[in-house]
């Protein structure tokens, strides 16, 4: 491929603290990308940089990776497209971001994550495909595993629904351990949950709702992880993790040497069930908010190493989708922009949980948890991906000036502490300006 001539093909950040778990760096420390790789990192360099970023006072970090977005293209450009989901993500510091299949036609072919990835679809950030599990993610019959991941496929799952069969899921546990790729599970056994709209519990009694019942998701990890201990060397992974007892079927599972991760998205670990109040549509996911009592065990979970991502689960919707009784509404909040400012405001600035462990979450956690090599860090020769932030900052979001689409976020108005500065994808500042 030929150079482009149009981006500089060295930057350096100086004056910043870098906050690198996976390389275990915490200190102040220059960083000089050239050619869209991490050339050298020391707390001074004499560069001859073509670009100088000057991050005196912010906290220099590997770029953020989101596990979990609907980029809603193919198909529903009406709520979302790849180039406006990627300028969300920028926004929030997102320099990857894996998107979900279940779009219109759903991502089930090698066609389908390979024209996700093209130029013309106009990403700001890398979009890594999670491609179907299931042909048509009717939970029936594997899609070509190996092909998939061959096109560009960093994981497989049906996610919106569950591989509810067991058989099902067990091939697909065996099948992808023979490639090493990561199965991503909607844990929630819709058996349990048809025509439920929120969380079980006094708020959905209150409200004359029919709720989800908590073992809905757990007996569906559970389920998993048996088969998972029996497929070995399968890489389960839990999207949107939001109950206790699933929590406690994953610190088994860790326990007994599985490889199982899981993910926790912002809105969980920020609000409950009780916030839905009455009836607020953008209060409306599936998995929905839970009790305190979930919430609780999701923060000690993010804190003490369990958890091993945050992901946002960005779901755009068009306003005619929410703008109808609670029951009607379709499931899903954005999340992109929100994201770091929830974990700081909320993880950070309440429960005392250390930055380096917030960025962790962001950086480190979900590059492994698929297999993403050479991101997640900024060790010499890694990719030139970096999100430079402001943990002190506070801000106001204004749902209104989102990059995204779509609206439908229950932050709107929300005041927070911690802002992104830049975002820099392969060398290039894609999201930010000079100080």
């Amino acid at each position: 491929m030929a150079k482009d001539s149009s981006r500089p093909s060295s930057l350096l950040i100086k004056g910043g603290h870098l906050l690198d778990p996976a390389a275990g760096v915490d200190a102040p420390m220059e960083v000089l990308l050239k050619d869209g790789r991490v050339a050298e990192i020391a707390p001074h360099l004499r560069s001859g940089a073509e670009e100088v970023f000057e991050a005196r006072g912010l906290v220099v970090a590997p770029g953020f990776i989101d596990l979990h977005v609907h980029l809603r293209e193919p198909g529903q450009s009406y709520k979302e497209t790849i180039a406006s989901g990627t300028a969300a993500a920028a926004a929030g510091g997102f320099t990857s971001v894996c998107c979900m299949p279940n779009t219109t036609p759903v991502v089930d072919s090698r066609e389908w994550v390979q024209w996700i990835q093209q130029r013309e679809r106009g990403a700001l950030v890398n979009v890594f495909p999670i491609a179907a599990a299931t042909w048509g993610s009717q939970g029936e019959v594997l899609t070509d595993f190996r092909g998939l991941q061959q096109a560009g496929a960093l994981g497989v799952s049906d996610d919106g629904r569950p591989i509810l069969k067991e058989e099902v899921m067990r091939d697909a546990l065996r099948l992808a351990a023979g490639i090493d790729l990561t199965v991503i599970q909607h844990a929630e056994d819709t058996r349990m949950t048809e025509n439920a709209s929120m969380h079980e519990g006094a708020a959905s009694f209150r409200l004359g709702l029919h709720g989800m019942k908590s073992q809905a998701e757990a007996s569906l990890v559970d389920r998993d992880v048996r088969l998972a201990q029996q497929a070995k060397g399968s890489r389960l992974h839990i999207a949107h993790l939001s109950t206790a007892e699933a929590l406690k079927a994953v610190r088994r599972a860790k326990r007994s040497q599985v490889r199982i991760t899981c993910e926790v998205t912002p809105h969980h670990f920020t609000l409950t069930d009780l916030d839905v109040g009455d009836y607020n549509t953008n209060c409306k996911m599936n998995p929905p908010l839970r009790s305190a009592a979930d919430r609780e065990a999701l923060l000690v979970a993010l804190a003490d190493g369990t958890v091993d991502a945050i992901a946002t689960d960005h779901a755009p919707h068009a306003p005619q989708e929410k703008l109808v009784e609670f029951e009607k509404a379709a499931f899903g909040i954005t999340g992109l922009e929100t994201a770091l400012a929830l974990a700081i405001t909320r993880l950070h600035g309440q429960q005392k949980i250390p930055l380096p462990r917030i960025v962790e979450l962001f950086t480190a956690g979900p590059a492994r948890v698929v297999n993403l090599r050479g991101r997640g860090t900024l060790e010499r020769g890694s990719w030139g991906d970096v999100t430079i932030f402001d943990a002190k900052k506070r801000w106001t979001f204004e749902a209104g000036k989102s990059q995204s689409k779509a609206r439908n976020t229950p932050f709107d108005g929300w005041q927070f502490t911690g802002k992104v500065v830049a975002t820099i994808v392969g060398g290039r500042i894609v999201y930010g300006t000079q100080r």
